[in-house]
């Protein structure tokens, strides 16, 4: 399993794993494929030699579940994100030869799945042979890419991504932990040489990033290291800050305390400052040759990189062409519905005129304060336990794990994305968290405060990632595919959904669930405008400005998002278009035997999907709930 597999969908935080996605050519010499391509009758006969005494389905799993456990042991962040302290203080591999290694085992992997009796299998064991082929299929495809893709950029990398990590993963409960963290300090320096492999590999190849990313991304790398103990100024730097309150939080022997105290002063500054001094040097060297051109049209064979990254995120065969009209048609559908809301409250003049009036309102906003942000987070927290105390009445299965509601660390927040959130591990040993950006309040408005809420919280990622993560039956590596769609479909389908729960009783938050989702829509124009229209990044703002109510900033900040993540914003109105299209075809089928609960249950019970499985999984229940008269 790639990394793709098993990372993408776990959140962000692991964005910078993703420095790979190659040529078609992987380095291997002929000997080496040859080798690869093992005869698939050869491989079955191994297969059924393991325990002839194994179903086919227990066979299928112990197979799976050693995958997972190979994938983790290669992946020791990874591990530690899903509460696994195995290697505790290394960083995920970066190397090309990891990389190749990599693709290697994925081929090895098509060639273990022939081996597998389909026919012999129940359906949840077809399920899982299925989704596991695929996303080996899929992973290949965007390999044949590896270098085309951003080793990492303004938004998410290996710069923001360690004090992020270190900060908000890395836990430290006995002293092997603290020792661990500090192992994990001094192994920044490894870490980030791999990192910056990948950078030179790419500017070889004159695939640099656009011009304008290289400032952020130096600004984020000097924040890192600015503060004590990296220099004498008052103010104390994150990672150090962390250290300390972690260690102390230990209440070992004074002496013991000290020992790591000092331990983890030496590493940042003699292993962890100069590795970041090195990576921001080489930064510097190549924003020189950056490109001022923002689609990935500019890239050689771009237009055919852009149409698999739109495979790989909505997990359809749609054009770029076909998206934009996807676009295009839901923008003038939401339009509409945003009319009537202007009649409800007595505005007078354009929906462009409403967009300024929406968008200078300042009693729509909290105060760009210290109190205004804390405001935000409380009002926040509080339309999430109104949503909890309704999700029962939606949902047959709710998830265990705890939710809370955080800032973006200050640190980090200036680039980062408006919200996002980070998936709790299997134990539960770390709750879910909700990261809301108050770097700039104009762009947090209080209409969108409720839909924002519920699509990173609850019912939307925090309950859908939480409930996979407690699936029983399901193999470990099925819960971390990567399907966009699905996950990201899901999230904007609960912003809908929470209006047919009853949300959204003030004319402007109902205002603002629409806004978030014609910001979705307007996502499927601009994207698709600046990596195969040519566009600008100005043409693109001035688009968004025009056609939805949100801050300029916040248009600004998006544009700079879709131009990093080419592909990616595709992924959300095109799976919640389907998630509707899905029950609305359920209920006209099973009339007063649907049941809102099932569906959902349905919907969420096997874990991610691509969008064709999913209506599988629909059609099948469907098919059992008339079956039983």
């Amino acid at each position: 399993m790639s990394r793709y597999l098993l990372i993408l969908l776990i959140g962000g935080v692991f964005s910078i794993s993703l420095t790979g996605c190659s040529e078609a050519d992987t380095g291997q010499s002929a000997e080496q494929l040859a080798a690869s391509k093992i005869d698939q009758n050869d491989a079955a006969d191994a297969n059924k030699a393991v325990d002839a005494s194994m179903s086919e389905h227990e066979r299928l799993n112990a197979y799976l579940a050693d995958v997972f456990a190979d994938n983790l042991s290669r992946q020791p962040f990874t591990a530690s994100y899903l509460g696994i302290k195995d290697r505790h203080g290394e960083w995920n591999p970066q190397s090309e030869a990891f990389n190749d290694e990599e693709r290697a085992r994925m081929e090895q992997g098509l060639v273990d799945l022939a081996g597998f009796d389909r026919t012999a299998l129940p359906d949840a064991g077809k399920l899982s042979l299925d989704l596991y082929r695929m996303s080996l299929e899929r992973s290949l495809a965007m390999d044949d890419f590896r270098h085309h893709r951003y080793a990492l950029h303004q938004f998410r990398g290996a710069h923001t991504q360690i004090p992020s990590s270190l900060i908000n993963i890395h836990r430290v409960s006995d002293l092997s932990d603290a020792e661990a963290y500090v192992e994990r300090i001094q192994n920044v320096e490894s870490y980030l040489g791999e990192v910056i492999e990948q950078l030179e590999l790419r500017a070889e190849k004159e695939l640099y990033l656009v011009d304008w990313m290289y400032p952020a991304i130096l600004e984020s790398s000097n924040n890192v290291i600015t503060g004590q103990p990296f220099d004498d100024s008052e103010t104390v730097s994150p990672v150090w800050a962390d250290f300390q309150k972690k260690v102390t939080a230990l209440d070992l022997p004074e002496d013991e305390t000290a020992r790591l105290v000092n331990a983890g002063r030496a590493a940042l500054i003699d292993a962890f400052k100069p590795a970041y001094q090195r990576f921001i040097t080489v930064i510097e060297k190549q924003s020189e040759s950056a490109s001022p051109n923002d689609g990935v049209w500019r890239l050689p064979d771009g237009d055919a990189f852009y149409q698999r990254l739109l495979e790989w995120f909505t997990t359809t065969d749609l054009t770029a062409d076909e998206v934009h009209q996807l676009g295009l048609d839901n923008i003038a559908r939401i339009h509409g519905q945003m009319r009537e809301i202007m009649a409800e409250v007595g505005f007078e003049g354009s929906l462009q005129e409403f967009f300024v009036f929406v968008r200078e309102n300042q009693s729509l906003r909290f105060p760009n304060t210290d109190e205004g942000r804390e405001a935000y987070l409380a009002s926040a927290r509080d339309a999430l336990s109104r949503m909890e105390e309704k999700l029962p009445e939606y949902f047959g299965v709710l998830p265990e794990a705890e939710l809370i509601v955080k800032r973006v660390e200050p640190f980090r927040e200036r680039n980062a994305g408006k919200a996002f959130y980070q998936s709790p591990p299997p134990d539960g040993s770390r709750p879910g968290i909700f990261y809301a950006n108050l770097y700039d309040m104009a762009a947090m408005p209080k209409t969108d405060l409720e839909a924002l809420a519920f699509h990173e919280g609850l019912p939307g990622h925090h309950l859908q990632r939480a409930i996979t993560a407690e699936l029983e039956g399901v193999p470990d590596i099925q819960r971390y595919l990567s399907f966009t769609a699905f996950s990201e479909g899901w999230g904007l389908y609960t912003e809908q959904l929470a209006y047919e729960m009853g949300f959204y009783e003030d004319p402007y938050s109902r205002f603002g669930q629409l806004a978030m989702e014609l910001w979705r829509a307007a996502r499927l124009v601009v994207d698709t405008g600046i990596h195969s229209k040519r566009w600008t990044r100005e043409e693109a703002i001035a688009y968004l400005v025009e056609n939805t109510p949100n801050a300029e900033y916040d248009c600004i900040k998006a544009i700079e998002r879709y131009i990093a993540m080419p592909g990616q914003a595709t992924a959300y109105m095109i799976g919640k278009l389907r998630i509707v299209e899905l029950r609305e075809d359920a209920r006209e089928r099973l009339g007063d035997r649907f049941d809102i609960r099932l569906f959902h249950d349905t919907v969420l019970g096997s874990g991610p999907v691509p969008l064709n499985k999913l209506a599988e999984n629909i059609d099948a229940m469907v098919v059992s709930q008339l079956a039983e008269g």
